[in-house]
C-alpha cells in the first residue's frame, strides 16, 4: 500500500509540475510580486486542486472526460482568461496602460487577487481534471481498497500540490533569480505574456500541457 501511494505521489507531482498555465502564471507573480503574492497564488492553485481532486477521486471524473458542452465551455473560458492575462502582460511590458496599475491589481489587498487568479487559472484548465481522472482511475480500481484509500489519494493531490508550489515560490526568491528578473522585467513580462497567449491557443486546439 505504501509503495503504491509513493508511486501515485510521484506521478501526480510530475503531472502538476509539467509546464502549463499554473507554473507560468505563478513564476511571473512570484518574481514580480514576491513571496507573499506567490504563496497566496499557490493557495489559490491548491484550492482549485481540491475541486479537481474531489471530482477525480470520489467518482465523478467521467463527467469531465466527456466530449460534451461542459468540457468545451471550460476550454473556451480558459483560453479567453489566459489570453486576457497574456495581453495585460504584453501591454505592461510595452509601458501601455501603466505597469504600476497592473502590479497593484495583481497584488491586491492581502493577496486576494493573487489567490483568485491562481484559483481561476487552475479551475479553468479542463486538462487538469482529465489527467487526474486518468491517473486516479488506475489507483482506485479494485475491491480490496481500505476505506481510507480514497481520502489518502485526495490528500496527496492537495497537500503535495500546495507544499511543492510554495517551495517553488520560495526558491524563486533567491537574490540572483529576483535580481535577474528585475534587470530585465519588461522582457520577462513580454515572454510570459506570449507564453500565456500561446497556452490559450493550445487549449482551444486541444493540445495544451497541464
Amino acid at each position: 500500500m505504501t509503495g503504491e501511494l509513493l508511486v501515485f505521489a510521484g506521478v501526480i507531482a510530475l503531472g502538476q509540475f509539467s509546464p502549463g498555465p499554473d507554473m507560468l502564471l505563478l513564476t511571473r507573480t512570484a518574481l514580480a510580486q514576491g513571496r507573499s503574492a506567490g504563496w497566496w497564488m499557490s493557495a489559490g492553485i491548491a484550492s482549485g486542486l481540491c475541486v479537481h481532486a474531489t471530482i477525480a477521486v470520489f467518482g465523478m471524473a467521467y463527467l469531465m472526460g466527456l466530449k460534451g458542452g461542459v468540457t468545451e465551455a471550460l476550454r473556451w473560458t480558459a483560453a479567453a482568461y489566459l489570453a486576457y492575462l497574456g495581453a495585460r502582460l504584453l501591454l505592461a511590458s510595452m509601458g501601455a496602460g501603466g505597469k504600476e496599475s497592473l502590479l497593484e491589481e495583481e497584488s491586491g489587498a492581502d493577496g486576494q487577487s493573487a489567490y483568485l487568479r491562481g484559483l481561476l487559472c487552475n479551475l479553468l484548465n479542463p486538462k487538469v481534471a482529465i489527467i487526474f481522472a486518468a491517473v486516479v482511475t488506475e489507483f482506485v480500481s479494485g475491491a480490496d481498497r481500505p476505506v481510507w484509500w480514497a481520502p489518502a489519494l485526495w490528500l496527496i493531490i492537495v497537500v503535495q500540490g500546495l507544499g511543492l508550489w510554495m517551495l517553488y515560490v520560495w526558491l524563486l526568491q533567491f537574490p540572483p533569480v529576483r535580481s535577474g528578473y528585475q534587470r530585465a522585467a519588461s522582457w520577462f513580462d513580454a515572454a510570459f505574456g506570449v507564453g500565456l497567449l500561446a497556452l490559450g491557443i493550445l487549449i482551444v486546439m486541444g493540445s495544451s500541457p497541464v
